[in-house]
């Protein structure tokens, strides 16, 4: 690294040993007439970039000019994730690579935000001199104030407080999503408790939003165009439990498919013991609502679920997927496995890759099992060797290559609903899209190699080839509506 970078002795935090920067730099003075340019970098999650759009709201709000160019800005802000050991070096990266605007002669304050600093306020202090700015999950109004609060001191600041902030229908929003597309966080927080998990002491207990203003957020989203809305939360099978009157998942989705223009409503991070009947019903008979699923499993073997502390044994799970298939058969089901949990056993593991090929999911994410200090699985004996958890992490994955493969095939010649996201990364030749049965970022896409459509547009398209992950087709018609 230039500008006479320094390397940082190895030592017992999380932080990697790195080459780092200075902290003086010369600021540029503002003009009393132009606005401060502010550059959002946020890194994770669905949720973790819905807090960055109420972060962009406040500060929009309060008149800061906003900018997706981090040369141009004068704040930085890093929106972090700490949730396994890649994200946490994920963040640091971008954290440092970032600090490098403060040579540039135009970033004057670099802020992180979020997880990380909620969960290591100490060690980052101590590590990054380079960051003005920290700022816990419970501070996000505030962030505006924050900033004000440091013109005049070149102290390095701290904001980490109890993680008991959840936004509310008349919190400012700046949305970053495409026009077409957002999300919609229904709860904040997490009271599962798996024993692998960090998310409760970093987000809080699980706390619901209530009906009417999840109804008023939806609104203004689609009046704003969304066509789809993406309903995520830590577990969204647990929504309104902690309310009173204790709405279920299943009311609040009727009350949203009465929304006019609003297509698609879809369910991410439904925990397995949380999927009622009348869910299944729902999602079969309300055909706004996407025939797609996404169940975070993590392990099939009953001796690693219990481990886990999970509310799930291997025969309900099996029995829950058999119903969903035997009333929605055409559902695209999506989950989530970790290999290498403490105590895992080759036949728990031998277990878990025979579940994967019986079941044959349509899209499937896997994680090797990341040991988070400050979890009860931390402290398990039997603990898996890197190199087994790579490799068993290669085995399920090339497993799901060829399943997903054979999945996709069964789709060629059938006709499915897409919506329209521009042109192709590769060519402006192809257009390309996403089915109901592809959630954004995570789940492949749609080439559409006949047929015109705008942005946004939800056509019917008839499959004609498919991939590994993607799928082929031309449009049958210009428009759904």
């Amino acid at each position: 690294m230039d500008q006479g970078a320094r390397d940082r002795q190895p030592h017992g935090g999380f932080l990697p040993s790195r080459a780092s920067f200075p902290t003086d730099y010369t600021e540029v003075p503002l003009s009393d007439n132009r606005k401060e340019k502010v550059s959002m970098v946020s890194l994770g999650c669905p949720k973790n970039l819905v807090d960055a759009e109420i972060m962009l709201g406040f500060l929009d709000r309060e008149g800061y000019e906003i900018t997706t160019d981090e040369k141009d800005a004068d704040i930085i802000i890093v929106n972090t994730c700490s949730f396994i050991k890649e994200a946490k070096q994920e963040s640091v990266d971008a954290i440092l690579d970032l600090a490098d605007r403060k040579h540039d002669g135009r970033c004057r304050l670099l802020i992180v935000t979020g997880c990380l600093p909620q969960r290591y306020q100490e060690e980052l202090c101590r590590e990054l001199p380079e960051v003005d700015i920290f700022i816990g999950t419970g501070d996000y109004p505030r962030i505006a104030e924050i900033i004000a609060e440091k013109h005049g001191t070149a102290e390095q600041l701290r904001y980490i407080g109890d993680p008991n902030f959840i936004y509310d229908e008349e919190s400012p929003r700046l949305k970053s999503t495409p026009v077409y597309s957002a999300y919609l966080k229904i709860a904040e927080g997490c009271s599962n408790c798996c024993s692998y998990c960090v998310i409760p002491s970093l987000r809080g207990a699980y706390r619901s939003r209530p009906v009417e203003a999840l109804v008023t957020e939806a609104r203004r989203l689609v009046a704003g165009g969304a066509r789809e809305l993406n309903l995520i939360a830590q577990d969204v099978t647990n929504y309104g439990t902690d309310l009173a009157g204790k709405p279920s998942l299943e009311e609040l989705i009727r009350q949203l498919a009465k929304i006019e223009d609003l297509h698609w409503i879809r369910i991410l991070y439904a925990y397995p013991n949380g999927i009622t009947d009348g869910l299944i019903q729902l999602i079969k008979e309300e055909k706004k609502v996407c025939k797609y699923l996404d169940i975070p499993l993590q392990h099939i073997s009953d001796p690693v679920l219990a481990r886990m502390n999970r509310r799930s044994t291997s025969a309900e799970i099996r029995t829950l997927l058999e119903k969903l298939r035997g009333e929605i058969p055409d559902i695209a089901l999506r989950t989530s496995l970790i290999v290498g949990f403490p105590g895992e056993t080759e036949d728990d593991f031998k277990k878990l890759l025979q579940f994967v090929e019986e079941t044959q999911f349509d899209r499937l994410g896997v994680f090797c099992y990341s040991r988070e200090e400050g979890t009860p699985a931390a402290e398990m004996t039997d603990q898996v060797s890197e190199r087994t958890k790579r490799e068993r992490y290669k085995k399920i994955m090339k497993a799901q290559s060829r399943l997903s493969f054979k999945r996709n095939r069964r789709l060629v010649g059938k006709v499915e609903e897409v919506i329209v996201e521009g042109y192709s990364e590769e060519t402006e030749l192809l257009l390309k899209g996403r089915s109901s049965r592809q959630a954004p970022d995570i789940d492949g896409q749609v080439y559409v190699t006949a047929g015109n459509a705008n942005v946004g547009d939800i056509v019917r398209l008839k499959i004609t080839d498919s991939s590994d992950y993607d799928l082929i087709g031309e449009i049958l018609e210009e428009s759904h509506d």
